[in-house]
């Protein structure tokens, strides 16, 4: 392998993948060590603990290595930015959907292009998500927030691990489909209010979500946009049967999906009981009321810096 090495701190969540991320970190720490850089591996201590771990890598120079899942990868993202590091990307967890959107390679490509991806991949800049409800600190997510359905299925999966990986998102989207109750969701998008009695509402600047479902597919990470995608509310067999058009992104052509573009989205609901949210398959609280102050999502453009990141124009239309 060329190119100058650079030095890393892995940071890895060790339940993640089922308890695949240490396995995931040696053959590549050795490659990158053969190669001459300088890798430093922390297990991760907890969530508490990594905004100091993150500061100490980025004030080194390190390039700070998520290893995990999604949720992983979002805990850290938001103290990568904010510190204005670089962040890289081993994907060693149930969805990667994050990884998948950037064109990442997975264990499935093998450690060696994984290695080499971290040494020679460019680092280029791509947007984040702001969640932030009235009173709390604004949280920075890296694919998408989504409400309902989705979040309830994001529950669900937590708790389903003793079924294949392959089978946990889609049984939990079934269960969460088979127990929804349709809501009336408000959403604002730049300004423009619109009322929907729905399922579920994404906000998405990433195409990914649920290990390969291809929820917003026009969504594009380094645009400056936000996609919503809503849902609207219709029989539980109608949902069960289109379901399988999420993972080619062809269920957007349904007449109960709309599909909206913005930078700055508000969201309120009136339901009854707590509608959950989810982003990057971590809890982000309930929904607030329409009486109240609504949830507010906003997209930070070029927040982050991530080594190996493909860019795609957005496609047409």
């Amino acid at each position: 392998m060329s190119g100058s090495p650079r030095s890393y701190s892995f940071l890895v969540n060790p339940a993640s993948g089922g308890g695949a991320a240490p396995d995931a970190v040696v053959p590549v720490a050795r490659l990158l060590r053969d190669a001459g850089a300088e890798v430093d591996v922390t297990y991760s201590p907890g969530p508490r603990a990594m905004a100091g771990l993150v500061a100490a890598a980025i004030e080194r120079g390190d390039v700070v290595v998520s290893v995990g899942g999604d949720g992983m990868l979002s805990s850290l993202a938001g103290s990568v930015s904010l510190a204005d590091g670089t962040l890289a990307i081993l994907p060693a967890g149930r969805g990667n959907d994050f990884a998948r959107m950037l064109g990442l390679p997975d264990a499935a490509a093998g450690p060696e292009a994984q290695a080499r991806m971290l040494l020679e991949g460019a680092v280029r800049r791509v947007d984040l998500v702001s969640w932030t409800l009235s009173g709390a600190a604004p949280r920075r997510v890296a694919g998408s927030v989504y409400c309902g359905i989705d979040a309830r299925a994001g529950e669900l999966v937590d708790r389903a691990h003793r079924l294949p990986r392959t089978l946990q998102y889609p049984y939990a989207a079934l269960r969460a489909i088979a127990g929804y109750r349709p809501a009336r969701y408000r959403v604002v998008v730049d300004g423009e209010s619109r009322d929907y009695e729905a399922a579920t509402v994404v906000v998405a600047s990433s195409a990914y979500y649920g290990k390969g479902m291809k929820i917003a597919p026009a969504a594009v990470v380094d645009d400056g946009l936000l996609d919503v995608v809503v849902i609207e509310a219709a029989s539980k067999l109608s949902l069960m049967r289109s379901l399988p058009k999420v993972y080619d992104g062809s269920h957007v052509d349904l007449p109960q999906v709309s599909v909206l573009r913005g930078r700055r989205v508000e969201v309120a609901v009136d339901a009854r009981g707590p509608v959950p949210v989810g982003g990057d398959g971590e809890p982000l609280g309930v929904l607030p009321g329409l009486d109240g102050v609504p949830a507010v999502v906003e997209v930070l453009p070029a927040a982050l810096a991530v080594v190996g990141a493909v860019g795609s124009p957005r496609a047409p239309g």
